[in-house]
């Protein structure tokens, strides 16, 4: 089984890219991120038409999480995270889909930093926590997939010096993420490749995807009983390269 998470940067303008993605790798589930598009305009009859149910939570504009399955409909679980009611981004999309609990991330940017966007950012990892806790406890096979807006690690980035002062390597942003691990998720693509230099992301600007400026900002968390079963895990970098790619490379794990 190969479970996908895909920052798609808007999937109206990428539409052609992820059907493309969807007919050569045959992902059995993906989860994406930044649709950029309302409830009403989600592109469903195409991604029916490729072979894939879907459940999405959408947003005009900006955010949006949606959850894919292949050959079956996602049962949704849960959207959005309890905690702070009048936030209504939609981040969080939790589904069951072929005997796992799936959930689809887009947790804050948090930039400027520091400011509002960076606080709401932290407070947005406590809840992911707080709900990611509750998921261990009840003991459900579970993946949370993703764009944390979090590089972990000083070798998740092609630069340090370039980051430094980005809210995705703050010692906040890193300091919650690594405590969400520490409940008791594995980091999929850390425990494949434990020596980092692995990107999922590369930006528009400065020619970062020539020059290979990328960093690993994508992520699935394995629940115990998943990571029993993990058997690869990777990033499908040639996407990322692709005429009006989005600037994330699909991330994925291969399990039994």
């Amino acid at each position: 089984m190969k479970i996908v998470t895909y920052n798609v940067n808007g999937i109206k303008a990428r539409l052609p890219r992820l059907l493309e993605y969807l007919e050569e790798a045959q992902p059995d589930v993906v989860c994406l991120q930044e649709l950029k598009s309302s409830d009403e305009t989600f592109p469903e009859a195409e991604v029916r038409g490729a072979g894939y149910g879907a459940v999405w939570h959408g947003q005009k504009g900006f955010n949006g999480v949606a959850v894919l399955a292949r050959g079956a409909d996602p049962v949704e679980r849960q959207r959005g995270l309890e905690g702070e009611p009048e936030d209504e981004h939609s981040r969080y999309l939790e589904c069951d889909v072929a005997g796992l609990t799936v959930a689809s991330i887009y947790l804050p940017n948090g930039n400027p930093q520091p400011g509002p966007k960076f606080d709401y950012k932290l407070r947005w990892i406590e809840r992911l926590r707080a709900r990611a806790a509750q998921l261990l406890a009840s003991e459900v096979p579970a993946v949370l997939a993703g764009d944390y807006n979090v590089i972990p690690n000083d070798d998740d980035v092609f630069s340090v010096r370039a980051m430094a002062s980005d809210a995705l390597m703050q010692p906040e942003s890193r300091q919650g993420y690594r405590a969400l691990v520490a409940q008791g998720w594995t980091d999929a693509l850390r425990a494949r490749h434990p020596r980092g230099g692995v990107w999922t992301f590369w930006d528009y600007q400065a020619g970062a995807w020539q020059r290979d400026a990328g960093f690993r900002i994508d992520h699935l968390l394995l629940s115990p009983a998943v990571a029993d079963r993990l058997v690869e895990a990777g990033v499908d970098k040639e996407y990322r390269g692709r005429e009006k790619a989005s600037d994330h490379a699909p991330t994925w794990v291969r399990l039994r």
